[in-house]
């Protein structure tokens, strides 16, 4: 289906409280996201002041006008595992928003061109070809387990796609493509960094048994920690394994100062209640899924107190990108929950796309969007807490569609609610 855009109407706002939201093993590690949620079943008419916060974060009208300018959003929206749909209201919304107080792209109208996958590879695949037989000039692609197949016929046509976040060695290497996501940090460079941070020697990586999450902390990260200086230790252990205190006890026995966790809400639950019960009181660290309701409810607070989670986007934060965000969907956009992890990451990369081409001038064409696209100066990524991007191959010159190096992390409290969210490993 194809859209215009046009100026919508205003959800209203809705008081803050803070949850957490399971991301599913099968994405990408790299695009998990961490997020600190807001909403309830209360509502409220905006204030006066509420509207001048927004028009303030939204900045002055620069309206766009001419031919439009048409750009690909592709997301899994609805499929019998997850509900992703909220990615093409916001994806209308930040068109909206470009169009009326960024100028557009290249001072033209942008028109958004949606497909839906679904979560299946052969629509995925269908996906791509619509796009490119619609003639859309570049693609924005919200996470998706389906993105290889996305990018295949993209990448043939030579259309620029940028991603939130992908794992694929083909998208990751391919010169149209683009990622917001650091494809290293959720599970790679966030332990190393605290353990220099914290002055600590020895890490240890509790991993869950199964081929998507071994393959960096079993073959990448020895590299990485002995190079960084960093005693290394990898324990393995299966899905549904209910007590950990036996390979929890080598933690101890082995001194080391970080212990950081890759699985899901249930794997994590043994593996820190498991630390728990052997007495373990270094560092400990996890990939955002790690923390749930469920998590919260089956683990004392006082053992989720200061864990340091990575964090792909500040879902729930009161800082400027936030604020930002908020204003976009309440302005442009009509019953979107602002907490939606899913909605903030097609906005970060779709807003993202479009400051990548804030310089751009003359014809624009897949070509010329490819080509302004690496020759951007490093900016700060919309809506993504302060991270900043640039595309010119610099970030990993090993993995040149990263356009990120580094993430968000976050503390938790007593109640395994986040706090403040910092920048780590930024360039």
């Amino acid at each position: 289906m194809q859209h215009t855009v046009a100026p919508g109407g205003r959800p209203t706002p809705r008081p803050a409280r803070r949850r957490l939201v399971r991301a599913g093993l099968a994405a990408p590690l790299a695009a998990l996201l961490f997020v600190a949620a807001c909403g309830s079943d209360d509502e409220a008419t905006p204030s006066p002041a509420d509207a001048s916060a927004a028009a303030g974060a939204l900045g002055p009208v620069d309206k766009a006008a001419g031919e439009p300018v048409k750009i690909g959003i592709v997301s899994d929206g609805k499929s019998a595992g997850i509900d992703n749909s909220v990615q093409f209201a916001v994806a209308d919304a930040t068109a909206k928003y470009l169009n009326e107080h960024r100028g557009g792209i290249g001072g033209r109208p942008v028109e958004v061109v949606t497909c839906e996958t679904q979560a299946d590879p052969a629509k995925g695949t269908d996906c791509g070809n619509q796009l490119v037989e619609k003639n859309v000039v570049a693609v924005a692609v919200g996470e998706s387990a389906v993105a290889e197949a996305v990018w295949k016929p993209l990448s043939d046509a030579d259309i620029p796609t940028m991603f939130f976040g992908a794992g694929s060695p083909s998208i990751l290497s391919d010169p149209t493509s683009f990622t917001v996501g650091d494809p290293n940090f959720a599970v790679l460079n966030l332990p190393i960094s605290l353990a220099k941070d914290e002055g600590i020697k020895k890490v240890t990586t509790v991993v869950i048994d199964v081929p998507a999450a071994l393959h960096s902390a079993e073959e990448v990260a020895p590299g990485l920690m002995k190079k960084a200086g960093l005693e290394y230790q990898l324990i393995r252990i299966a899905p549904g394994t209910a007590d950990m205190t036996p390979q929890m006890q080598s933690v101890v026995s082995n001194k080391s100062g970080l212990v950081f966790i890759i699985g899901n809400d249930s794997f994590c639950i043994s593996a820190i209640n498991g630390l728990r019960s052997v007495g373990y009181d270094g560092k400990v660290s996890a990939i955002s899924q790690c923390i749930t309701d469920a998590t919260r409810k089956a683990v004392p607070g006082d053992a989720l107190e200061g864990m340091t989670i990575g964090a792909s986007v500040p879902v729930g934060g009161d800082d400027p990108s936030s604020l930002l965000y908020n204003s976009v969907v309440e302005t442009y956009g009509k019953d979107i929950e602002p907490d939606s992890s899913a909605g903030r990451g097609m906005f970060v990369t779709f807003a993202g796309l479009a400051a990548s081409l804030e310089d751009i001038t003359g014809e624009i064409t897949p070509a010329t969007v490819t080509a302004a696209i690496k020759a951007m100066p490093e900016k700060e990524l919309p809506g993504a807490g302060g991270l900043k991007f640039h595309c010119d191959g610099k970030a990993y010159p090993e993995t040149p569609a990263a356009c990120v190096q580094g993430g968000l992390t976050t503390e938790l409290d007593g109640k395994g609610e986040p706090t403040a969210y910092t920048v780590r490993g930024n360039s």
